[in-house]
C-alpha cells in the first residue's frame, strides 16, 4: 500500500463508541483539516451552483451530466443517491467536481420500475445506498477497472439487492424505489439516527452492526462530514434494522484498531478519477475499499466488511440476467 494511505490510516484517531440497539459507532478524527476545499452535493444543489440532469433528452441509465457553476469543487459521495428525472440514481463512485466543470458521470439505477420524467432536474434525495449494496457495489466497480470497463456497476445486482432489502424490511416500493423504503422506515430509522449524534470535530465513523465491524467512511472536511453524518448513518442504521433479531455482542474498540491495522496491508490499485484526483481501491482478505486522493490528500476513504457470500464471483450471473432500461 502506498506510503501516503499507510500513513492517513495511522492518524486516524478513534472516539469513544455510541450504541443503539445492535448498532455501534465509533466516531473517527483526524487531525488538521488538510485537502482541497469543496462542498457536498446538497449544499451545492441547494445553492443552485450544481445542476444534474440526464446527458440527453431520451437519458442513458449508467450515466448522468453534471456541471458545476460555482467557483468551490463540488463532492459526490460514492452512494449518494440523487432523485428526480427518469429514474433515481446512485454515485457508483466518489467524484471531486471541479469548479466551473461539466462532466459526465457513472451511476447507478435504484428505481427500476420508472423510466419517465418527474422533473428535469435531479435533487438531493437525503438517502446513501443500503450498505450492504453499496459494498457489493465497490466490489463490482472494482472489478469493471480491472478489466478496463470504467466506473460500471452491475446494475442487475443493485436491482436484485434493493428487491431483497425491501422483502427484507417489509416495506412496499411500486416502482422499485429504493428511497421509498427508507422513507416508510423513517421512524425506526430515526430512534438510531437521534440516540447517536455528531461529535466536534468528527470526521467520520467506524460502525459495528450485531458486535462485528460493518466498514468505515471518512472524510477530510469535518463540515462536510457533518452535512453527511445523518445520511451515512441511515445507510447503516437501514441494515441493523434488518438485521436486528440477531444476538447482538457489546462491541469493541480493539477491533476498530485491529480493522485499521489490518487494511493497512491491503492491495492497492491506482485509477485516474472520474473527476479530479485520483481514485484507489483496495482489497485484502475479508474487506474492500476505495479512497479519493487529490493533491497528495485523502478526501473520502470507505472499507468494507466482506464475507465469502458477497464476494463478486457469486453474482457474476446478475448482468446476464437483467440488462439496463434505456
Amino acid at each position: 500500500m502506498e506510503r501516503l494511505i499507510v500513513e492517513y490510516l495511522a492518524r486516524i484517531q478513534l472516539g469513544g463508541i455510541q450504541i443503539w440497539e445492535n448498532l455501534g459507532i465509533v466516531p473517527l478524527l483526524f487531525p488538521g483539516n488538510g485537502g482541497p476545499e469543496y462542498m457536498t452535493l446538497k449544499e451545492a444543489l441547494e445553492g443552485g451552483t450544481l445542476t444534474v440532469t440526464e446527458v440527453s433528452e431520451g437519458g442513458t441509465v449508467p450515466e448522468l451530466k453534471v456541471i458545476n457553476k460555482g467557483d468551490i469543487a463540488v463532492l459526490l459521495l460514492d452512494g449518494e443517491e440523487l432523485s428526480g428525472a427518469k429514474q433515481n440514481r446512485v454515485l457508483n463512485t466518489t467524484i471531486l467536481v471541479g469548479a466551473h466543470m461539466e462532466m459526465v458521470i457513472p451511476v447507478s439505477c435504484t428505481e427500476h420500475g420508472r423510466w419517465s420524467y418527474t422533473s428535469r432536474e435531479f435533487v438531493d434525495s437525503d438517502v446513501v445506498m443500503y450498505s450492504k449494496i453499496r459494498k457489493e457495489k465497490v466490489r463490482h466497480v472494482t472489478m469493471n477497472l480491472e478489466r478496463s470497463a470504467g466506473y460500471m456497476s452491475n446494475q442487475g445486482a443493485v436491482w436484485d439487492r434493493i428487491e431483497e432489502m425491501r422483502r427484507d424490511a417489509e416495506a412496499s416500493a411500486p416502482t422499485g424505489a429504493m428511497k421509498d423504503v427508507f422513507e416508510q422506515k423513517i421512524n425506526d430509522l430515526n430512534e438510531y439516527i437521534d440516540a447517536i449524534p455528531l461529535i466536534p470535530g468528527q470526521k467520520g465513523m467506524m460502525v459495528f452492526i450485531n458486535g462485528a465491524v460493518a466498514g468505515f467512511d471518512i472524510l477530510s472536511s469535518s463540515q462536510a462530514y457533518a452535512a453527511l453524518h445523518t445520511k451515512l448513518l441511515k445507510s447503516y442504521a437501514m441494515e441493523a434494522l434488518i438485521e436486528r433479531k440477531k444476538r447482538c455482542p457489546e462491541p469493541a474498540i480493539d477491533a476498530a484498531k485491529d480493522f485499521l491495522r489490518a487494511i493497512a496491508s491491503s492491495d492497492e490499485k491506482r485509477y485516474r478519477s472520474a473527476g479530479l484526483g485520483w481514485d484507489y481501491r483496495f482489497e485484502a482478505p475479508g474487506k474492500v475499499g476505495s479512497a479519493l486522493v487529490n493533491d497528495d490528500h485523502v478526501v473520502h476513504m470507505a472499507f468494507f466488511s466482506i464475507t465469502e457470500s458477497e464476494k463478486i464471483g457469486n453474482m457474476s450471473g446478475f448482468s446476464q440476467r437483467r440488462g439496463y432500461r434505456r
